[in-house]
């Protein structure tokens, strides 16, 4: 996998579908002692949802999350990492653990700590593009931990956490791209 998504590069080997493609993915990116460059940029998805692994180390992530009219709609918590959603494009409707419900939309953002209940989803009328930034907050924890509201384990990329498999859009979001 690589950091930026180039023009007319609608390949999956960028779309992120399961644990080991991000583990993978971040592994690559990872340059011990080295800065990490990086463009902003990603597919867009005609349906469902696209992550593009942009940087990484062994405790931080930072990953381009473009939606179409969708979200993570099963309330859950990530039991190990501390992350941030931005919003780059687009607006999204946040939920709390109590219904409670914040939207924002361009340069908005929200800060969740580990064990923060949540869920969200995309507006309706344009694509949302979040730029999502994960801090591993417990020594030698598993990142992609997460668990539903009942405690038990779930999978990002499950039906359970209203994954809709991705068809990419042939638009991009980034510099230089119409989708920007």
């Amino acid at each position: 996998m690589t950091a930026a998504v180039q023009p007319g590069d609608t390949g999956p080997k960028h779309l992120l579908n399961s644990i080991q493609d991000y583990v993978d993915a971040f592994h690559a990116l990872y340059q011990e002692g080295k800065p990490s460059f990086f463009e902003v940029s990603g597919p867009l998805p005609a349906t469902g949802r696209t992550d593009t692994a942009l940087a990484a180390t062994p405790n931080l992530t930072v990953i381009l999350k473009c939606y179409e009219a969708c979200g993570e709609n099963t309330l859950h918590a990530h039991t190990t990492e501390d992350h941030v959603f931005i919003v780059l494009k687009g607006e999204v409707n946040f939920y709390g653990p109590g219904g409670e419900v914040r939207t924002f939309g361009p340069l908005h953002g929200v800060m969740l700590p580990r064990g923060t209940f949540y869920r969200f989803r995309a507006s309706e009328g344009e694509p949302l593009v979040m730029l999502r930034i994960g801090c591993s907050a417990q020594q030698g924890g598993d990142m992609f931990a997460r668990i539903g509201a009942d405690g038990r384990q779930m999978d990002g990329n499950s039906a359970q956490n209203g994954h809709v498999e991705p068809v990419l859009s042939g638009m991009y979001f980034g510099p230089g791209h119409d989708g920007h």
